[in-house]
């Protein structure tokens, strides 16, 4: 029995001793976050910001230390966010729905494992277009909705470890056209790709106990249950 409603934020505050225990409940999200990362080129020039929206507890951290940017991250929790700040990110308390943030003040702007989670998708994609500047990009990661990835993901993730217990929401879920629709609304151009883990790392993980970092997210031709988004933000 669950001891929220599902998508409750409170459980990130329970589940803090996760996000850098290896092999805990969070070990998918690193592989998704080493994959994010991958789309994030090196910085142009100095002074270069990159705002991490829904950072967690700062999983994206060693995968963009060495590009060049001053690293923000935005979350809700407190607790994830003191995680985050020893990884080496600027650490802000804040919604994503209502980002504390000026106009065109981030060159990369990033939302990973985010969107399948709030509760105003448009709202949330107007205020990661409006902070990005005219030319950044942003890069997205988020779960389809369809019955497959409510299998995978809700079903089947949670009986068998892969995700928390009511982490996540079913009825959020984002299907990648309308999330192109949105993002194009405020000047940007999304393009998706499907991805998914790799069945050896999921084994050697869930089955062998062992090696969990050896999983890795990599692209796949259906967007059913993972895709990846990339988009860069027009002058209108």
């Amino acid at each position: 029995m669950l001891s929220m409603q599902r998508n409750d934020p409170r459980q990130y505050d329970d589940l803090a001793g996760e996000w850098w225990r290896p092999g805990g409940d969070f070990e998918v999200l690193h592989w998704l976050a080493a994959a994010r990362a991958a789309l994030i080129p090196d910085a142009a020039g100095p002074g270069r910001v990159l705002l991490d929206a829904g950072c967690g507890g700062g999983l994206l951290a060693p995968h963009v230390r060495d590009k060049g940017y001053r690293h923000v991250g935005v979350d809700l929790g407190r607790i994830g966010l003191g995680q985050a700040s020893g990884r080496g990110l600027a650490p802000v308390n804040g919604d994503v729905t209502r980002l504390p943030f000026k106009d065109g003040s981030a060159d990369v702007v990033v939302a990973g494992e985010i969107l399948e989670h709030v509760t105003d998708l448009p709202g949330t994609v107007a205020e990661l277009s409006r902070v990005l500047r005219p030319g950044g990009l942003v890069v997205i990661d988020t779960v389809n909705d369809t019955v497959l990835s409510r299998l995978i993901t809700v079903t089947l993730g949670e009986r068998l470890g892969v995700a928390p217990v009511g982490l996540h929401d079913p009825a959020l879920f984002v299907p990648p056209g309308l999330l192109r629709s949105e993002f194009a609304r405020h000047g940007v151009t999304l393009r998706t790709r499907g991805v998914r883990p790799t069945v050896s790392g999921l084994f050697r993980w869930l089955v062998l106990k062992r090696d969990p970092s050896a999983g890795k997210i990599v692209p796949t031709f259906s967007t059913a249950v993972l895709y990846q988004g990339v988009g860069t933000r027009h002058d209108r």
